[in-house]
């Protein structure tokens, strides 16, 4: 299983990033987790504009959905033809919305994506077993745990501390993380970790490595993110950046 980060930029993207995209590859399948603003360039960058053969969007906030609305076009007006639809698995509501954000007129967008409407659980997405979960963000939000030969990559999506998310990090080789709070501060409830918080998961799962992504970079500080989540977490530990691949 290999991951690659298209884009890690929390809530907007950042001077070097886009906002949440990342492609797990298996067998020659692409899997595209999130497809946030700005991630069809990174899309094209490291991997291709038609390398992606499902997508799985863990929630409809703009920094994690967006760019499906936008590769409409790509789908639709290849100078080949329209190309054939692909799976889409995502909170309930995604059809309407992703239709929306394209074209208040030109409405479905069924001939271009076919929709499963997400419910934790357990199900095959390609040479992928897959399990999601709902997790604390103010909308329907599911983390997400792929398994594909004996390894595992758990992802957080965006939440707040939650029983479902150590679950879903219980033992994974690689948990990537969002840590987009900083200690100390008043944060807001049920909506985002810290990177003391996002370190303290994967300690307590046993994860093998931890990946912190979805940092604010206009209104956090890396280095103190780090520092947090090493006190926590003493195992390997990384800031994700764009193109960084992983090999699980």
């Amino acid at each position: 299983m290999r991951l690659t980060v298209l884009g890690c930029a929390g809530s907007f993207p950042g001077p070097e990033s886009a906002c949440s995209a990342y492609l797990v590859e298996e067998d020659d399948f692409r899997l595209l987790v999130d497809f946030g603003s700005g991630s069809l360039t990174a899309l094209q960058r490291y991997a291709g504009l038609h390398a992606v053969d499902a997508i799985l969007l863990t929630h409809l906030h703009c920094d994690h959905m967006l760019d499906a609305c936008t590769y409409v076009v790509v789908r639709r007006y290849d100078p080949s033809g329209p190309l054939p639809p692909i799976p889409v698995y995502a909170p309930a509501g995604a059809p309407d919305r992703i239709a929306a954000a394209y074209s208040q007129e030109e409405g479905p967008v069924d001939d271009v994506y076919t929709f499963y409407g997400l419910q934790p659980g357990t199900f095959p997405i390609g040479p992928f077993t897959v399990t999601v979960d709902r997790v604390n963000h103010p909308v329907e939000t599911y983390g997400v745990r792929l398994e594909s030969k004996g390894r595992v990559l758990a992802y957080s999506s965006d939440t707040a501390p939650c029983d479902a998310l150590l679950r879903l990090a219980l033992g994974a080789d690689l948990f990537l993380c969002e840590a987009s709070y900083l200690d100390g501060m008043d944060n807001p409830p049920d909506l985002h970790l810290t990177g003391r918080e996002a370190g303290e998961v994967a300690s307590k799962a046993g994860v093998g490595q931890l990946l912190l992504t979805h940092l604010v970079s206009a209104w956090g500080s890396e280095a103190d993110t780090f520092d947090a989540a090493s006190a926590a977490f003493t195992g390997p530990l990384e800031i994700v950046r764009p193109g960084s691949r992983y090999e699980i």
